[in-house]
């Protein structure tokens, strides 16, 4: 039976480096503050109209794809995971295809919403059409350019100070290698605190959800009966309702709870341990995530990925830029068990075990 590998990876980064301190000039806040609570001391930012999401994972696509030792050309499916598109619609897919030049190839592009368990939800879809022999190159892209889309003022600087842009490629194929590939993902979601990180406007709910939920919010929608429903208001504009939104600490307990879980599963699956595990890639959500989750699985520093100090929380392409590093810097060789996990908006998380 088909397995699938990961043949190729890339990532790519603005060049404009925002440090902390370049943030205390815009907000009421500190180095040192957002260091302790998050351990992000820089960050990239695209150059404005002239990067985009679609245009960065072009850019980690075609390292990607040298690394794997195919053209673009040889591309036959496209995953594109993000949650900050080009578009409203169409989705960052075909606009890739596009900029790729083959869409003379009418090759199948696949745009998914996951957030910041985003490639690992792609990579199982890529997973699934490879080792049932659909397709044998199959190109997972997440990327996400934040900066234009946050709060730069005291008000949004729970969020805001936290988020960098960035992409990350990778190209999946087939392996009849028993002992190697993607041996498992697991996928998860629950819905029930969606709208503790969240963007909610602009969007067509009119109020919907959270009169559901017992709130009332006051959105600034025409009456009910009227023709022409807008997606956004004067008064969304005026309260800065169109910016993400995170209860942090709700976020935090749920990810450190959900982390191990999922990794733990994909582990049991395997008839694996976590000192079995070579090297844990985790989303780069807040490093006091990443150390707890570590603390929690006995691993040893060397053993978990993080470079949140240096790009901020890229949501869906956080993954497989420090997958990327991690291989770049020689931290992942062949035979070694690499686990993948992520947890984000939603709820979902996920995670994926790779033996490399």
């Amino acid at each position: 039976m088909l397995r699938s590998k990961i043949a190729g990876i890339g990532y790519y980064v603005p060049e404009r480096v925002v440090t902390n301190n370049e943030l205390t000039k815009i907000m009421d806040t500190t180095d040192e503050w957002i260091q302790e609570r998050t351990g992000i001391q820089e960050r990239r930012y695209c150059q404005k109209h002239e990067e985009t999401t679609t245009s960065m994972g072009v850019a980690a696509t075609r390292i990607a794809c040298e690394r794997a030792g195919i053209a673009p050309e040889d591309i036959d499916f496209i995953i594109f995971a993000t949650l900050s598109p080009d578009y409203y619609f169409p989705g960052c897919g075909v606009l890739l295809q596009r900029e790729l030049g083959i869409t003379h190839r009418e090759v199948g592009a696949l745009d998914i919403r996951n957030q910041c368990s985003g490639f690992v939800y792609a990579l199982s879809i890529a997973d699934q059409f490879v080792r049932t022999g659909t397709y044998k190159n199959v190109l997972v892209v997440g990327s996400e350019m934040h900066s234009m889309g946050l709060d730069f003022s005291t008000r949004g600087r729970n969020v805001s100070v936290i988020f960098g842009d960035g992409a990350g490629a990778a190209i999946v194929q087939p392996t009849e290698d028993p002992g190697r590939g993607i041996l498992s993902t697991k996928l998860h979601a629950d819905g029930t605190y969606a709208e503790k990180l969240a963007l909610i406007n602009p969007g067509t709910h009119g109020g919907f959800h959270s009169r559901k939920l017992g709130e009332d919010i006051d959105f600034g929608y025409p009456p009910a009966d009227s023709y022409g429903e807008i997606f956004f208001t004067p008064k969304m504009l005026a309260d800065g309702m169109y910016y993400p939104n995170m209860e942090g600490q709700f976020v935090f307990k749920m990810a450190v709870q959900k982390f191990p879980e999922v990794i733990r599963e994909a582990l049991h699956e395997a008839g694996l341990q976590t000192t079995d595990i070579d090297m844990l890639i985790p989303h780069q959500a807040n490093l006091r995530i990443s150390q707890f989750v570590q603390r929690q699985l006995g691993l040893r520093d060397d053993q978990v990925w993080n470079n949140i100090q240096r790009y901020g929380n890229t949501t869906a392409a956080s993954v497989p830029i420090a997958l990327s590093e991690a291989w770049e810097a020689g931290k992942i060789k062949e035979g070694d068990l690499v686990c993948l996990a992520a947890f984000g908006s939603g709820f979902t998380w996920a995670s994926a075990l790779i033996r490399w």
